[in-house]
């Protein structure tokens, strides 16, 4: 009897070792989801959801007209960069989409503009709809040309916005994102215009 006694206190002292730690309050430690770092993920201001809801139609944007130079284009350069601005943004497009979730903030209504007015969104005068005019209309050579000449002031555009972002935002990733656009879409918007020097254009 003495040893059964002593094997159930040693059961019950281990369970005892391996119970969730308690706070002072009787409260169980802290979970992952309350982290600073998941805690600092959702904080943002007026100027990140703005950004990130203009972005995500801006990037749609840019997909339609890239989906039609893809099939389009009159040179393999032009339409590889088509696939490039395609596949860069469509990923950017869902990261987008869930921070504006996770800030429980409405998501853009679609190629609309949700009534949202930028210098963003115009390119040399044209809005998205008679851009897309243009690039239908188009034939052989000047689909292209035409193509890099209002992708340029698209992506003119889209820096606009993000260097306001990185100005003004509050939110860590956003601006991290903003960043990266401006990198990527100054780069692209130099071998635009070195296409457009091209005597094939």
């Amino acid at each position: 009897m003495v040893a059964v006694a002593g094997a159930a206190a040693l059961v019950i002292a281990l369970a005892g070792c391996s119970s969730e730690p308690e706070s002072a309050g009787g409260q169980a430690s802290p979970t992952a989801t309350d982290s600073p770092a998941t805690q600092e993920a959702v904080v943002h201001n007026e100027a990140d959801t703005e950004f990130v809801q203009m972005m995500i139609v801006h990037h749609e944007g840019a997909i339609e007209m890239a989906d039609l130079i893809v099939e389009r284009a009159s040179t393999a350069q032009v339409r590889e960069l088509g696939e490039r601005i395609r596949d860069a943004q469509g990923p950017e497009i869902e990261q987008m989409t869930g921070w504006l979730e996770a800030w429980g903030e409405e998501l853009p209504s679609g190629m609309d503009h949700g009534g949202m007015d930028h210098d963003g969104m115009d390119m040399g005068g044209m809005d998205q709809q008679e851009a897309m005019q243009a690039l239908a209309d188009a034939e052989d050579a000047e689909v292209d040309r035409l193509f890099l000449e209002l992708m340029i002031e698209h992506h003119r555009g889209a820096i606009e916005m993000a260097q306001s972002q990185v100005e003004n935002g509050q939110n860590a990733d956003a601006i991290a994102l903003a960043e990266d656009i401006i990198t990527a879409q100054e780069a692209e918007i130099t071998e635009m215009e070195q296409m457009l020097d091209e005597s094939w254009m």
